[in-house]
């Protein structure tokens, strides 16, 4: 749906309100682009203005005879000054719309009093400035207003630039009634100050095309900025749900992601778990059982992350991880092994904290297999899930259940145990080995390596 806003000069222009709709988060972040924009903009009129100046000053004048009045310094100084404090106001505050209105027409302003003031300088006729290549200025400020990916500041540049040199146009025509100095004859134009008015339209029409010509390309730029802007955002929210992983995979598919597509490749397995949650959350306060499930979170997910794994999903207190699942690895047995090592570790430093300050005990049992799992979406087109499936992956969450059995804290499959070693993997102490272990829900048994007790 569009809506029709009106611009300076009477102009109206119909804008998008798609972006009006967005989330306040956002058209916070476009806001804020638009700020430092505004800020990139100051920053360049005020180089643009000192180059000027300074040409100014190291060229040789031609008007020696005229000492008493010069305005082009007077000009340039007021230029400064509210350039000056343009910036100073962007660094405070969000410019507001009307604010840049103004800004722009006093620019546009400043700029056409300089060229004005040509002919004063130089003691020649009025047509004399309209020679002036300082015109070429105008649409330098023009596309400046580019930058802020808003058309209507664009058009308002432009309409008053068109407006600016009509009227300059008109004074050098009105000025003198008697002798306009208008010509037809284009040598004669060029070699004198006669006014030629072909010459001027051309310049009124190239400053409102190019303008024009902005304004639409703006406009489809302003689609594309919000569009990648509520991507972007999107993107690193779906990294919170997701694994960065797999939310890099969606990110980037070629084509869009179906349920049904998957890959098969090995991989392994961690699954965690707080023994004993369940009875403990029914005799504790609501918020003390969240703070405790937000704390076990908080110190196993970065150990996870940090030594390559991949959070498939939670599911209620416990945590299942992936290493070479959803993307590919060299090292998948090594570093869930190594993974399981420092969060055991952690796990014993949490249990120790909570003793000290009277808290009940939340032991974390753990468990890992290795083998090849298939790795892809499941669902149906209105509600999708990545997710591993495999033998592997219910071998370690009947492993991780197995520990209370077995009075343990974690342990994993002798296969993925050999495994890691041939990936580089080196235990911190001789691990205990359980053969022919019976394992609920495995039909033969399993040789096991101990993790900890």
């Amino acid at each position: 749906m569009r809506v029709a806003q009106r611009i300076e000069g009477g102009l109206t222009l119909k804008r998008d309100t798609a972006a009006e709709m967005l989330p306040a988060r956002v058209r916070t972040a476009i806001r804020t682009q638009e700020d430092q924009t505004e800020r990139l903009i100051g920053w360049i009129q005020l180089a643009v203005m000192t180059t000027f100046a300074v040409l100014y000053l190291i060229s040789p004048k031609t008007d020696s005879a005229h000492d008493t009045f010069r305005p082009v310094p007077w000009v340039l100084g007021l230029y400064f000054l509210f350039t000056g404090l343009r910036l100073v106001l962007a660094y405070r505050i969000s410019l507001p719309g009307w604010f840049l209105v103004l800004s722009v027409a006093i620019d546009m302003g400043l700029l056409f009093a300089l060229i004005w003031s040509f002919h004063l300088q130089y003691e020649q006729p009025a047509s004399f400035y309209l020679k002036a290549p300082t015109l070429l200025y105008v649409f330098i400020f023009i596309a400046l207003r580019a930058l802020r990916f808003e058309a209507r500041f664009v058009l308002t540049a432009g309409l008053v630039a068109a407006a600016g040199w009509m009227a300059l146009v008109a004074y050098v025509v009105l000025v003198e009634p008697d002798n306009p100095m208008i010509t037809r004859n284009y040598v004669e134009y060029l070699t004198s100050n006669s006014v030629l008015l072909g010459a001027e339209f051309d310049k009124i029409v190239s400053i409102l095309l190019v303008t024009a010509i902005l304004a639409v390309a703006i406009r489809r730029s302003r689609r594309l900025l919000v569009r990648s802007v509520t991507e972007g955002m999107a993107a690193r929210e779906l990294s919170r749900f997701f694994a960065p992983e797999v939310a890099q995979k969606i990110a980037r598919a070629d084509q869009q992601v179906r349920a049904g597509a998957g890959e098969a490749r090995d991989a392994a397995i961690l699954n965690l778990d707080l023994r004993g949650f369940t009875k403990l959350a029914e005799t504790l306060p609501p918020d003390a059982v969240v703070a405790t499930l937000g704390a076990y979170q908080a110190r196993m997910l970065p150990i996870i992350r940090r030594h390559g794994g991949s959070i498939d999903k939670f599911l209620g207190d416990g945590i299942m991880a992936t290493f070479g699942a959803a993307a590919p690895s060299e090292s998948y047995a090594a570093d869930g092994l190594r993974a399981m090592d420092a969060l055991m570790a952690e796990a014993a430093a949490w249990a120790a904290e909570r003793a000290a300050a009277g808290e009940p005990s939340v032991p974390v049992n753990g468990a890992l297999a290795t083998g090849r799992i298939v790795f892809g979406a499941v669902g149906d087109p209105s509600r999708l899930e990545y997710t591993v499936i495999g033998n592997a992956v219910n071998l370690s969450a009947k492993l991780e259940k197995h520990n209370k059995a077995l009075g343990l804290r974690a342990v994993t499959t002798a296969a993925a145990y050999e495994l890691a070693l041939a990936q580089g993997y080196a235990p911190p102490s001789p691990r205990e080995r359980l053969p022919g272990q019976t394992v609920d829900g495995i039909g033969e048994p399993i040789d096991l390596l101990v993790l900890a007790r």
